[in-house]
C-alpha cells in the first residue's frame, strides 16, 4: 500500500482467498497489477467492487527490479514501473475476450500437433523411398494409398494408420474450434463490422477483438503498427539514422493472419468509396518475367512503412511509367504509390482473398458505437 509517491506505507502478503474480501473492505483505490495469469479476471473482479486497476507488462515491471525475482521485488517494481507515463497499461479484457483468445490458442495447438503428426509420416515413409510433397491433402491421400499396397513393413504400417487417423481428428476438431468462433462472432457487432472489410474473415476479426482489445488506446497507424512490431528496428544517434528489420515485438499470432502468404501483384485502378475501402481489387498470382522473375515484390520493412503512413493515404492512383529522357524537364506530377494487399491463407473461404490494410484502419476508427 501506498500513499505517495515512491513510499510504501504498507506491506501485506494475501492468498487468492482472501485478497476478494481485503478489498472489500477498503475504499476505492487505483490497483496495479502485472499482466500474468488470471490477471484479467482480478482486474474485473476488482473493478466490481469500485476499483480502479490497471495492468502493466512484465518486461515493462521487470526493468525496475532490483536484485532477486520475489513477491516483495515484484510489488517495489509495481510501484515504480506506475509512476512513468511512458508505460501504456494493458487494457482489461472480458470474458469474451478471452474466451475468443482461448479458441484461437486452443485451435493453434491442435493445427501444430497436425503438423507434427503429418511432418513424421513423410519422414517415415520417406525411409522407405516414398517421397510426399507438403501439405496436409496431399500427405493423407498419398500415405493412405502407400499403405494399402504394402511398401512398408506391416508393423510400421499400423502405427502410420493410427497417424493418420488422429490427423484426421485433430483436423476435425480444429474446424470445430473455428465453427465456435463463428457462433461467437454473429453475437459481437464489433467482429460482424470487420468481417465487411474485403480479406477479413471470422478468425482475424475476432483475433483483432481479442489481442488487441480497445483499439481508441493507438493514437495513431504508426502506434497500430509498432503494436503488431511491424515498425522498423533503429539505431541511431546525431544525423545518422540506421533503419533494420521489422522489430517482431507485436503479436506473431496477428502478423500471421495479417500478412502476405505470396508475393501478390501491386493493385490497379481502385474506385474508392468514402471510407476508404477499394471497390475493384487486381486479383491473381503475381506474373514476374525477365529481371523480376524469382523476386519478391513485397517486403517486411515495406509492409511497415505502409503501415506507419495509412492515415496518409486515403486514395488510389494507378502509377506512372517511367518517364523518357526527353521529358524529364516538365515538371513531374508526385502520384499516390500503389497499396499493396495481404492476403489471408487462413480467412479465404467466403471472402475476397485480399486485405487492404487502409480499410483495417477505418474499419478500427469506426468501432466506437460497437465497443
Amino acid at each position: 500500500m501506498s500513499d505517495a509517491p515512491g513510499q510504501v506505507r504498507e506491506r501485506r502478503r494475501l492468498t487468492r482467498a482472501r485478497l476478494r474480501r481485503y478489498f472489500e473492505d477498503r475504499p476505492a483505490a487505483h490497483v496495479f497489477l502485472e499482466a500474468c495469469g488470471s490477471a484479467h479476471y482480478w482486474g474485473r473482479e476488482l473493478n466490481s467492487l469500485g476499483h480502479s486497476v490497471s495492468l502493466l507488462h512484465p518486461a515493462d515491471v521487470a526493468r525496475y527490479r532490483d536484485g532477486n525475482k520475489t513477491d516483495r521485488a515484484d510489488a517495489k517494481a509495481l510501484l515504480e514501473a506506475s509512476r512513468n507515463e511512458a508505460i501504456d497499461p494493458v487494457p482489461v479484457k472480458t470474458e469474451d475476450q478471452q474466451a475468443m483468445a482461448a479458441l484461437h490458442r486452443i485451435r493453434q495447438g491442435y493445427l501444430r500437433t497436425r503438423t507434427a503428426r503429418i511432418n513424421a509420416v513423410r519422414g517415415h515413409l520417406r525411409e522407405f523411398g516414398v517421397v510426399i510433397p507438403q501439405g496436409a491433402h496431399h500427405v493423407v491421400r498419398r500415405a493412405e494409398a502407400t499403405l494399402d499396397h504394402g511398401v512398408v513393413p506391416d508393423l510400421l504400417a499400423d502405427v502410420l494408420r493410427d497417424l493418420l487417423q488422429e490427423v484426421d481428428t485433430l483436423t476435425a476438431r480444429a474446424q470445430r474450434v473455428a465453427e465456435h468462433l463463428g457462433d461467437l462472432a454473429r453475437q459481437l457487432p464489433a467482429v460482424q463490422y470487420l468481417t465487411t472489410v474485403p480479406g477479413v474473415g471470422v478468425l482475424t476479426a475476432t483475433a483483432l477483438v481479442a489481442f488487441v482489445g480497445d483499439v481508441h488506446r493507438f493514437r495513431s497507424g504508426r502506434d497500430f503498427a509498432a503494436y503488431l512490431g511491424l515498425t522498423p528496428r533503429e539505431f541511431s544517434t546525431g544525423s545518422v539514422r540506421r533503419l533494420g528489420r521489422i522489430t517482431k515485438r507485436g503479436n506473431r499470432y496477428l502478423r500471421m493472419l495479417l500478412g502476405p502468404r505470396r508475393p501478390l501483384r501491386p493493385l490497379g485502378r481502385q474506385a474508392v468509396t468514402s471510407a476508404g475501402r477499394p471497390q475493384e481489387l487486381g486479383l491473381g498470382p503475381p506474373v514476374l518475367k525477365g529481371p523480376q522473375r524469382g523476386r519478391r515484390c513485397f517486403s517486411q520493412q515495406a509492409r511497415s512503412h505502409l503501415l506507419a503512413s495509412l492515415e496518409r493515404r486515403t486514395t488510389v492512383h494507378e502509377p506512372r511509367g517511367r518517364l523518357k529522357p526527353k521529358e524529364r524537364s516538365e515538371p513531374r506530377q508526385r502520384t499516390a504509390r500503389t497499396i499493396p494487399s495481404m492476403a489471408n491463407r487462413s480467412d479465404r473461404r467466403g471472402d475476397v482473398p485480399l486485405t487492404c490494410l487502409a480499410c483495417y484502419r477505418a474499419v478500427l476508427n469506426r468501432l466506437a458505437p460497437h465497443a
